[in-house]
């Protein structure tokens, strides 16, 4: 895991995945997959496998050993809804989160159908907990709004949108079901501009739908300069949260070892 995340809406990531394959507009400049393809062939490195997916079974229990309550992003260098990931390996990462409920999971997708049928296909009590926060990512109108239609149809504590990168104008937008809506642009080599009215009409249609709204970022080459305020403000809503005071070391419980896989 790692803590103190320069992701603006959470506060440590947890990487029991590594790795990804593409599959929309939204991962053309992926930044994960950037990251990782710089350590490719290092031997003993966390990515010494580049961006090529791979279970890490000893991360599992990671956030049971964190006593401080955070905001934790679950795989920021992966998907956990992959074809490749075993339905047994997703639910060791839920049984987690069930024994580690004084953190918030967020867990984005851009799977949708997959984290639907997995998560309908596991006990109701493991997934729809108020921790666990579910959400997929839209980034256009083609690939994006269909997965709020299935994310709606998901099992869960909380429903959440990540719009980013945002690539184009996205009409009106169902928000009956969904608890967040963050919305961002691209950043880095590459990037694809996004316009203000897009974002605005997007602020618009969540305050009209009485959900909180979080502005991550302009993006562009030099994410740095173009800030993240929005009409001379920052919107860094999030949701109601209930979290819980983390138990004693006494108290902690691991879970079960898997025998999964690497």
């Amino acid at each position: 895991m790692s803590d103190g995340s320069a992701i603006e809406w959470t506060d440590a990531t947890w990487n029991p995945v590594r790795g990804c394959t593409k599959i929309s507009p939204g991962c053309k400049h992926c930044y994960a997959e950037t990251f990782a393809e710089r350590w490719r062939g290092l031997p003993n490195h966390p990515y010494g496998q580049g961006f090529d997916l791979r279970l890490v079974p000893e991360k599992i229990a990671e956030p049971l050993r964190w006593r401080k309550s955070r905001r934790i992003f679950v795989n920021s260098m992966s998907d956990l809804f992959q074809d490749g990931v075993p339905v047994e390996f997703i639910r060791s990462v839920f049984e987690t989160m069930n024994r580690a409920p004084w953190h918030t999971y967020q867990v984005l997708t851009k799977r949708a159908e997959r984290m639907r049928s997995v998560c309908a296909g596991l006990p109701r009590d493991l997934v729809q907990q108020p921790q666990i926060w579910l959400g997929v990512s839209v980034e256009d109108r083609k690939y994006g709004l269909p997965r709020i239609d299935v994310l709606r149809e998901t099992p869960a504590g909380l429903r959440f949108l990540s719009v980013e990168p945002l690539l184009e104008e996205l009409g009106r937008v169902d928000l009956r079901g969904i608890d967040w809506v963050i919305v961002g642009g691209e950043s880095g080599p590459g990037a694809r501009p996004m316009q203000e009215k897009w974002v605005i009409s997007l602020l618009e249609q969540a305050r009209d739908a009485d959900v909180p709204f979080f502005f991550k970022q302009w993006g562009g080459v030099q994410k740095g300069r173009h800030g993240r305020t929005l009409l001379g403000r920052t919107f860094d809503e999030l949701p109601v949260a209930r979290r819980r005071a983390a138990p004693r070391d006494d108290e902690r419980r691991e879970p079960v070892r898997l025998e999964v896989l690497a």
